[in-house]
């Protein structure tokens, strides 16, 4: 599992925008930036919806306004389904992050087996990232959500 202090593994993440689809590479994306990049279990997901992703959506301004350049949502989903999630939730300001296969959540080691909920999926996190390295991994515990919080990540800023 990625710790604090190493770098994100490289990989391709999907975003549906606009212009049409986008690849990013993680490490060209998150090159040079203080980020926070976070992950949820599913897309229109009961918590996912109603408090992660929104909570983000909510504090982004505040979460700018302390050097955080770029704000990410990644998920095992594909990336109709994430920009499509976007636009429902209002996420202008949050880049939104297909991890399609699940290959960046393996890479990562933060995988889970939902089993009949959605096969392989992402554990719920939030990570602070300096130039690609982790300096701050907030992962929540089985059916928690407390640490993955945007108002958790504005504390420690």
């Amino acid at each position: 599992m990625i710790q604090q202090g190493q770098k994100l593994p490289n990989a391709t993440l999907s975003e549906l925008t606009k212009d049409g689809m986008v690849n990013h590479d993680v490490t060209e994306l998150f090159a040079g930036k203080k980020a926070i990049l976070f992950a949820v279990p599913g897309a229109f997901t009961p918590t996912c919806s109603e408090s992660h992703l929104p909570g983000y959506v909510v504090h982004a301004d505040q979460l700018k306004a302390k050097g955080v350049d770029l704000i990410a949502c990644v998920s095992v989903n594909d990336a109709f389904v994430m920009q499509a999630w976007g636009e429902a939730q209002n996420a202008s300001e949050i880049m939104m992050l297909a991890d399609g296969d699940g290959s960046f959540t393996k890479a990562l080691g933060l995988e889970m087996d939902t089993e009949k909920f959605g096969g392989v999926r992402s554990q719920r996190y939030a990570m602070l990232l300096d130039d690609g390295v982790v300096t701050r991994l907030n992962i929540e515990a089985p059916k928690e959500f407390e640490v993955s919080k945007a108002e958790k990540l504005l504390e420690l800023l």
